[in-house]
């Protein structure tokens, strides 16, 4: 039974490799393509957001929280109004891009119905 396998082995190991090595490249590149590009490119988005944060910004944390951005600190923090004389001091790592952009869409698209 071995002999069998062994001699059927034999006959594919030939030009297996190059194939083999085609394969593993191409499931690299797809891996890459699908998974890594994505995340480094969203990476890049939210330091360039949380880099260009401002006083009067409206941001949403990722736990949730809504406020208006009162204060920038120098040690990578916000002092963040929740509501009118409630403050709170955050890490600037704690903001959400995806909901921040959420909320001050919904908020442009209402004011522009407003105007109508």
């Amino acid at each position: 039974m071995n002999a069998i396998l062994l001699a059927a082995g034999q006959g594919q190991a030939g030009g297996g490799g190059a194939f083999q090595l085609i394969m593993m490249g191409a499931i690299i590149l797809v891996f890459w393509l699908f998974m890594i590009r994505p995340q480094a490119k969203k990476a890049k988005d939210q330091k360039k957001f949380i880099d260009n944060l401002q006083k009067g910004d409206r941001i949403v944390t990722i736990a949730g929280i809504h406020g208006t951005i009162s204060k920038v600190n120098e040690d990578n923090t916000i002092q963040l109004e929740v509501s009118p004389g409630s403050y709170i001091k955050i890490e600037k790592s704690a903001i959400s891009l995806e909901w921040s952009n959420a909320i001050n869409k919904a908020a442009t698209t209402a004011a522009t119905a407003e105007k109508k």
